[in-house]
């Protein structure tokens, strides 16, 4: 698991309302997150890594891991 795999998955643990602990591969629709969560969470992901997602791309990720690998192709 990569450093951004895990601070994104302490990240969903500390601020979704997930059971148990958040897993990488599933979808935060399969979470049963709310989508008003999905974007506060977006918007958290985005200020603790300083990247911005835009509302496409972010139509484009489909787990924690996804998101993860977003976030590390924008810092990098």
């Amino acid at each position: 698991m990569t450093a951004t795999e895990n601070q994104l998955q302490a990240l969903a643990n500390e601020n979704l309302n997930i059971s148990g602990s958040a897993n990488l591969d599933a979808g935060l629709s399969d979470s049963d997150v709310s989508s008003m969560d999905a974007v506060a969470f977006i918007k958290l992901v985005s200020k603790n890594f300083n990247v911005e997602i835009p509302p496409e791309d972010f139509a484009q990720i489909t787990s924690l891991r996804s998101l993860a690998a977003y976030v590390d192709a924008q810092s990098g």
